[in-house]
């Protein structure tokens, strides 16, 4: 890649994460930023307060250093080589791509994924895994057909972000009527 096309990738997925802390983090918290500048001065001291209230045992399960952060692997998956146009293949393909997704995810190593809309990066979906290692986080990607085939391929990136990003997943899954 250009040196260009690199900064412009890197602003995308600095943009992406910002992103997604937000959400995770206002979806944890119960608020969003609207409601959240409506809080008095007291209401605000006492939310800190609580903040601050250190559980060991939970930052233990969750794996958090002393700010309550690790590292994850961040991906990007961007439209593939691979521009099959057999629906019998791609379907069959998107169910492996599925499929891994969700076993990832009740393994406990994938703590985000999700389609991005239509832009002009050709930027696909985004994946959270629970691993700051990309020697294993290529292993997990591995199951999913669709990036093995090229339909799709993935960028990684080691990002730092909360410890607690994995407790929004017991919340999601008391909110989904399906899962595909």
């Amino acid at each position: 890649m250009k040196k260009r096309e690199m900064l412009s990738l890197y602003t995308h997925v600095i943009k992406l994460t910002l992103s997604v802390v937000l959400t995770i983090t206002f979806t944890i918290a119960g608020t969003t930023p609207a409601n959240s500048q409506n809080k008095t001065v007291n209401e605000s001291k006492t939310s800190n307060e609580h903040k601050h209230t250190y559980d060991p045992a939970l930052a233990a399960k969750y794996g958090a250093d002393d700010y309550g952060m690790k590292s994850y692997t961040f991906v990007i998956l961007r439209t593939g080589p691979n521009k099959t146009e057999d629906k019998a293949l791609l379907a069959e393909l998107f169910k492996s791509h599925m499929e891994n997704i969700n076993k990832l995810a009740r393994e406990g190593k994938l703590i985000i994924a999700g389609p991005m809309g239509k832009n002009e990066k050709q930027y696909r979906g985004i994946f959270v895994l629970n691993t700051n290692d990309h020697h294993e986080a290529r292993e997990m990607l591995k199951g999913d057909r669709a990036i093995v085939e090229g339909v799709f391929e993935a960028d990684l990136f080691t990002w730092y972000g909360s410890a607690a990003l994995p407790a929004y997943l017991e919340v999601h899954e008391k909110i989904a009527k399906s899962n595909p």
